[in-house]
């Protein structure tokens, strides 16, 4: 990863991702309107030569200035509340996942099966292999099937935690006593990374979240392990 590229975001690989950039790229494109207008209107008042001393009041200027800034509040409030909810409705998904957060790892039940679970830890430096991430990999991934919509149920045993996968789109905070959810739907085969994003004590950082993403075919041959 080059220095500019670790600058932005991952790679989309989710529509609400892509959703989410897009609204990125334009709240953006408002901002720096916004400062180049304001900028040039800083340096053309210092540096102009034409001074109203004795001007108090101008009515016309006041109301353009007032209704502005409420006119580009609104092109950033729409797309986001549009973007919000979306990030906040759950379809009809075909596949529940409950994940529990624990000092420090992650536990993971496939609700619509029997006896599909199983903790998943960080890998250790020592084994590691070659091409292996350092502090994000784990002994076993969230195996989920591609173009699928998929219900993500979150909770914690003991304090807060927080599941979060970037790529994907998705942060949950896991509270002891209480059920989250979230849906996602990964629009492409791989292996995305996340990472608690709660400080949730010392080794905080040292359990992360591995999300691979397989054909429907390869899924269920990976389920026949478990049944």
């Amino acid at each position: 990863m080059t220095f500019w590229s670790s600058w932005g975001f991952q790679d989309a690989s989710s529509p609400l991702m892509e959703q989410s950039i897009f609204f990125h790229d334009h709240a953006m494109v408002v901002i720096v309107l916004v400062i180049s207008l304001v900028g040039y209107l800083f340096f053309s008042l210092f540096f102009g030569v034409f001074l109203g001393r004795y001007l108090l009041e101008y009515q016309e200027v006041e109301f353009v200035w007032t209704v502005l800034p409420g006119v580009v509040l609104g092109f950033l409030a729409l797309p986001s509340l549009r973007l919000l909810y979306l990030l906040d409705e759950v379809n009809n998904t075909s596949l529940t996942i409950k994940v529990v957060g624990h000092q420090w790892y992650w536990s993971y039940e496939y609700s619509d099966f029997l006896d599909v679970e199983y903790d998943s830890y960080m890998v250790a430096d020592d084994d590691l292999f070659s091409g292996d991430y350092r502090l994000l990999e784990a002994d076993h991934r969230v195996v989920v099937p591609s173009l699928v919509d998929i219900r993500v149920l979150v909770t914690a045993a003991d304090v807060l935690h927080s599941w979060s996968v970037p790529s994907l789109g998705v942060k949950v905070d896991a509270v002891p006593g209480r059920l989250n959810q979230l849906s996602f739907f990964c629009s492409r085969v791989g292996v995305f990374y996340g990472q608690c994003s709660e400080i949730c004590g010392a080794n905080h950082s040292f359990m992360p979240i591995v999300v691979e993403s397989v054909g429907v075919n390869m899924f269920l041959f990976w389920l026949k392990g478990f049944l």
